[in-house]
């Protein structure tokens, strides 16, 4: 049986084994990216059921319901942030976690507009609002509690299974919204079945809560309380420090904004091209990027692994060049093979394989760009901005810039764009080699013994 106690000396080892904790703290934040991304499945469902019959602007309404999730993300970042820096990474963590699981399971509870008319879509605002600034907690909590465990020159290898949890959300929410369609018929599930998805949510999360309550605080934050250095307000100290601010907007612009443009762009706005521009069928689609998504998951870890040798920032600047010079090419010729499942699959997993490239690292890099005290609050806020924000608009720019260039592949402008300014930066002003930082120096210690390590 293993044992969750953790010896706070110096050099003791960590008695639960490690992998075991990386393994649980990404379960739990797989399903929370789960919960998150139910609604983009289930979208069409929620314009039927929440706005009135026939409405012409209902689709429009629910897709804005959809990105204040992401809106919101940067200030779920501070929120949270602020306690995890003052009380602990462990309590934000699962208080995060319990948000997202009661936002998601109440959203499988509302009634529809034909019971509770426009307060119905409101409060589906409100559900989404706190699915968002748990997403914006919950991240970074878990990056940070991991990137503090994992011994120095491995960071890379431990965050970055926690980088594959995004990815095998869209899959899991996917998998789960087709096996409910299929499983109850489409008159169910049209009717009421939808809400499933949401309640199984909300009780996965609970049961991620209960197991993550057998793990202690971090001990490097341990050892910051104890030493008195814990920061007694990490939003003022982050955001009142010109040296900090310097750090978080080169983390924006040189890693987080590029970043989640070629994710977004690799994923969601491939699966938009895909099934409004070229017209592949619906279940195509879905089937594809469910086969593609896992089998390019694996991916993520090794350029994380990777990253521990040759560096995070080379890695995550090779992702954006090959994203701004390779973009416009891919997509064109997805238009001549559209015919051809498997030719499509092949090059939706080269877009999969440069979001591995920039997703990989950037937990690590992050957790090694700031310092403790501040640490989840400072790495949350440029990440959920440059993710939420930047690459939350790539499917509204896409749509505006192909409208108002007149053709679908100027909607590429903005991702490639944006991951231009990310090669630049990141060239110009990102720290080399920053797997090299050792954690454990800003409190004098050495860090715990990890055993059994795979």
């Amino acid at each position: 049986m293993v044992v969750m106690a953790m010896e706070r000396g110096p050099g003791a080892a960590l008695k639960a084994k490690f992998p075991w904790i990386v393994g649980a703290v990404s379960l739990g934040t797989l399903l929370e990216w789960y919960g998150f991304y139910l609604y983009s499945g289930l979208a069409g469902v929620l314009t039927v059921q929440f706005f009135p019959s026939g409405w012409e602007h209902g689709v429009v309404y629910s897709i804005g319901i959809f990105w204040t999730g992401f809106a919101i993300r940067p200030v779920g970042a501070v929120v949270f942030g602020y306690i995890g820096d003052t009380i602990g990474r462990k309590f934000a963590l699962t208080l995060a976690m319990m948000t997202m699981g009661g936002a998601s399971f109440v959203m499988g509870c509302l009634p529809g507009f034909a019971g509770l008319g426009w307060a119905a879509p409101l409060l589906l605002v409100l559900c989404r609002l706190a699915q968002g600034m748990a997403m914006g907690g919950g991240y970074g909590g878990a990056v940070t509690y991991i990137g503090e465990h994992a011994p120095d020159g491995q960071r890379g290898r431990y965050t970055s299974w926690l980088q594959t949890t995004a990815t095998l959300g869209i899959v899991l929410a996917l998998l789960i919204i087709l096996g409910c369609r299929f499983g109850f018929g489409d008159a169910a599930f049209g009717n009421w079945a939808w809400r499933v998805p949401f309640w199984l949510s909300g009780i996965l999360v609970g049961l991620s809560i209960y197991i993550r309550q057998t793990f202690e605080e971090s001990p490097l934050f341990e050892r910051l309380k104890q030493q008195g250095k814990a920061a007694a307000n990490p939003v003022k100290e982050s955001f009142s420090d010109l040296k900090n601010w310097k750090l978080i907007a080169l983390a924006l612009f040189g890693a987080a904004a590029p970043e989640g443009v070629v994710w977004y762009t690799g994923q969601f706005y491939a699966m938009h091209y895909l099934t409004t521009v070229l017209k592949v069928p619906y279940l195509t689609v879905q089937v594809l990027m469910m086969i593609v998504l896992t089998c390019a998951a694996p991916l993520f870890v090794v350029f994380g692994a990777l990253s521990d040798r040759i560096g995070r920032r080379n890695i995550m600047t090779l992702g954006f060049l090959l994203a701004a010079i390779s973009y416009w090419p891919v997509f064109s010729w997805m238009a001549v093979v559209k015919g051809s499942p498997f030719l499509l699959g092949i090059l939706v997993f080269y877009l999969v394989i440069l979001v591995a490239l920039v997703y990989g690292p950037v937990a690590a890099f992050l957790v090694e760009l700031f310092p403790a005290r501040i640490r989840y609050t400072s790495m949350s806020l440029p990440y959920h901005i440059g993710n939420g924000v930047f690459g939350g608009l790539v499917p509204l720019a896409a749509v505006w810039a192909a409208t108002a260039f007149g053709g679908p592949l100027y909607g590429l402008l903005y991702p490639i764009g944006i991951a231009a300014i990310g090669v630049a930066v990141s060239i110009a002003w990102l720290p080399g080699r920053s797997d090299t930082v050792r954690l454990w120096d800003e409190v004098g210690g050495t860090p715990p013994r990890v055993p059994d390590q795979p």
